[in-house]
């Protein structure tokens, strides 16, 4: 998210939390990026261990072809199950934290992140409206984590607002007595069929100059809440990114 977004932020606690939030993005993103690593790299190295555990096998028989050969395939199954672990340390070092949670009331954490969805739509001259339903039920979450989702999502809305004529981003809070829902609608041109069930896996992206880690962190910030995230088209046009978290017991 650019930088330049400070300049539409005047309030001091807008600033402050805009600095927090942009911390646990790099943070999401370093996990997203482990995840990516650990996903693309353990199925071949768990090739590499099977097929050099078979040959060994293969070599020990009354007649084996080469003895060097066994020791090289040895040192192949320990060379692969020792990058395994490597990427285990990975993924634990780089491992969102798990943070404060708290009890908070919807209300309050969309207000708090408000300015800073306001400028980032002022900044794209982008119309914002955010609405939030009466009486809904608290969560028990941590409130940058689940902010920095909801930045993810305007940020990107705003993104495909923009380029319409309508440049519109609504954001509506609802829940009933089990989840609260947060949906981000905009009045984009949509999310291509073939692109819909990948949206929120590592790396992929349909921008141009997108990374594909910032809707994957926000499915692990929500699921890790307990909670769930998801992708529909928008009466009419556009998009909707929706997520839904379960509310406090108590």
């Amino acid at each position: 998210m650019p930088d330049n977004i400070v300049a539409f932020l005047s309030d001091g606690h807008a600033l402050k939390l805009y600095a927090q939030l942009m911390r646990v993005a790099r943070i999401c993103a370093l996990d997203e990026l482990a995840s990516g690593i650990a996903h693309d790299l353990n199925q071949p190295l768990g090739a590499i261990a099977t097929f050099a555990q078979a040959g060994r096998r293969i070599l020990l028989r009354e007649q084996p072809l080469f003895d060097s050969a066994i020791d090289v395939f040895q040192q192949i199954n320990d060379q692969a199950l020792v990058a395994g672990e490597s990427i285990h340390r990975i993924r634990a070092l780089l491992a969102i934290p798990a943070g404060h949670r708290s009890v908070r009331e919807p209300h309050q954490v969309l207000r708090d992140v408000q300015p800073i969805l306001d400028a980032m739509a002022s900044r794209d001259e982008v119309k914002l409206e955010a609405h939030c339903g009466a009486d809904l039920p608290a969560v028990r979450i941590d409130p940058l984590q689940v902010q920095y989702v909801l930045l993810v999502l305007t940020q990107n809305a705003i993104e495909a607002a923009r380029r319409t004529d309508s440049s519109l981003v609504r954001i509506d809070v609802t829940g009933d007595a089990y989840a609260v829902r947060v949906a981000v609608t905009d009045s984009g041109s949509g999310v291509p069929h073939d692109a819909r069930n990948k949206l929120f896996r590592p790396f992929f992206t349909t921008k141009h100059t997108g990374v594909g880690l910032g809707l994957a962190s926000s499915r692990s910030v929500v699921e890790s809440h307990g909670g769930r995230i998801g992708y529909e088209e928008a009466s009419g046009v556009g998009s909707r990114f929706w997520f839904s978290l379960p509310a406090t017991t108590g």
